[in-house]
């Protein structure tokens, strides 16, 4: 993939724990610590914050991938610091602010996942918009055996993803998913063979890249917040997203090549 070596990670101490690539509209960003299992550490949680706030203008959407076998093994319990209860909510609470600025930053992301995505690297994949497995892929959340609870978000995330029932079934019995159980259960978008979730990933993110970024935002912002709200109140929220979408300059052109028949017809895909 041609990359932009001007937009690559900086040789900073914290950019050494993920690397930034990008090509064109796409930003590829990777775990970077395969000998630790791209285990996460306070500092790779604060570069990817950093890196997801700072994205270039130029880039519409994210792949997050790992390097090595290995997507996530969770928290990185050899630089786990003993916390006072406040001290254990704030540093929560800044999981809470890198995760959101995932879910709910300027753009898509994809994640590309293989290995293991275990505990806080399933709560850092349910913080992503798509999320693409390959057949090596197992979940597991064992807070429990370990004396802990989910502090990145994953007890809102994952649960609502899979739900109360099978998240509690994970947390207390340490059950692990394998790439077929938890793609059925809801983890995963895309089931892929082997070696092909970065490239399914890849594919996925510059066709949402292609999409009019107003919808992209509304799609980001305000859907998942709809999906809180009452009946009424989404019904609301939806004609106020509605009505502003389609009165950017971008949609407006779109709609006109579609009925001038220049754009391209919804069709099932093949594969």
């Amino acid at each position: 993939m041609p990359v932009n070596p001007g937009a690559a990670a900086s040789s900073s101490p914290a950019d050494s724990l993920i690397q930034v690539d990008i090509d064109d509209t796409i930003a590829r960003i990777a775990l970077a610590r395969p000998h630790k299992r791209n285990a996460l550490s306070d500092p790779l949680v604060l570069a990817l914050r950093d890196a997801f706030e700072t994205l270039p203008a130029s880039v519409q959407a994210v792949v997050l991938h790992a390097q090595g076998p290995q997507f996530c093994a969770g928290l990185d319990l050899s630089e786990m610091v003993e916390h006072d209860v406040p001290g254990g909510v704030a540093h929560s609470r800044m999981w809470h602010s890198a995760f959101e600025a995932i879910q709910f930053g300027r753009v898509p992301v994809v994640a590309a996942l293989r290995g293991a995505v275990i505990g806080g690297g399933l709560e850092l994949a349910a913080s992503c918009h798509i999320r693409v497995a390959e057949p090596s892929t197992f979940y597991a959340l064992p807070e429990g055996s370990r004396g802990l609870f989910t502090g990145g978000g994953g007890s809102v995330r994952i649960s609502r993803l899979i739900g109360v029932a099978r998240m509690t079934d994970m947390m207390l019995t340490g059950r692990v998913l394998d790439a077929t159980e938890a793609h059925a259960a809801g983890l995963s978008q895309y089931l892929v063979g082997a070696d092909e979730a970065l490239p399914k990933a890849v594919e996925l993110a510059r066709k949402i890249a292609g999409n009019a970024p107003i919808s992209n935002f509304a799609i980001l912002q305000a859907l998942p917040r709809i999906a809180e709200q009452s009946m009424a109140e989404g019904f609301f929220t939806e004609a106020l997203m509605a009505g502003i979408s389609q009165n950017e300059p971008t949609a407006k052109l779109r709609m006109r090549e579609f009925l001038a028949g220049r754009a391209a017809k919804v069709r099932q895909d093949p594969t």
